[in-house]
């Protein structure tokens, strides 16, 4: 339930991002968590969350425009592919250790793009230089009215809940014992 009403909150933010967090609004319904600063859903459509935040972040590719509403998955993006996406596209993120993977745009439209040709990056179906060509492609695609597929949904099943990735311990309980104890006999 919201904490206050979304229109006071919205009236006090800028243009660009009331603008994209009211199309969550009118695709998800009313959000599950208000704040000054942030609306968030929680499990609206094929997402784990969407965030719309108050603040934008500018972001020129393909081509300027302000990021303010984050999609998030459950997605396990193997160790060795997570520098690639970084280079694909500074808006998509990896949180390896919860196992979510999130893209950050003007709507979700342009999330299901990023998120898409992350898959295909991850899966080794496309390289970096591949979906970041595509994506220009389908960006002004949408623009021109033509199909754009990538943009309509996610292509894929994203996880449910079990993507999370905590590493594997290379100190033991011996060696932090270890460490303790020097630490007590400097200190």
């Amino acid at each position: 339930m919201p904490d206050k009403p979304r229109s006071s909150t919205l009236a006090s933010w800028p243009e660009d991002s009331a603008e994209a967090a009211q199309l969550v609004i009118d695709q998800y319904g009313e959000p599950d968590e208000v704040t000054g600063t942030q609306l968030t859903w929680h499990r609206p459509g094929p997402w784990k969350r969407i965030v719309a935040s108050r603040e934008t972040h500018e972001h020129n590719f393909p081509a300027p425009h302000r990021d303010s509403v984050e999609s998030v998955i459950d997605y396990r993006v193997p160790v060795d592919k997570i520098s690639q996406l970084a280079a694909f596209d500074g808006s998509v993120v990896v949180d390896r250790t919860v196992g979510e993977v999130s893209a950050r745009c003007h709507d979700e439209q342009a999330n299901f793009l990023a998120l898409n040709l992350m898959h295909d990056v991850a899966t080794g179906a496309q390289s970096v230089d591949d979906a970041r060509n595509y994506y220009a492609k389908e960006f002004a695609d949408y623009r021109r009215k033509k199909p754009t597929p990538y943009m309509e949904k996610l292509r894929f099943t994203p996880g449910h809940g079990d993507t999370a990735d905590p590493d594997v311990r290379i100190l033991s309980d011996k060696d932090l014992e270890e460490a303790v104890k020097a630490g007590e006999q400097r200190g």
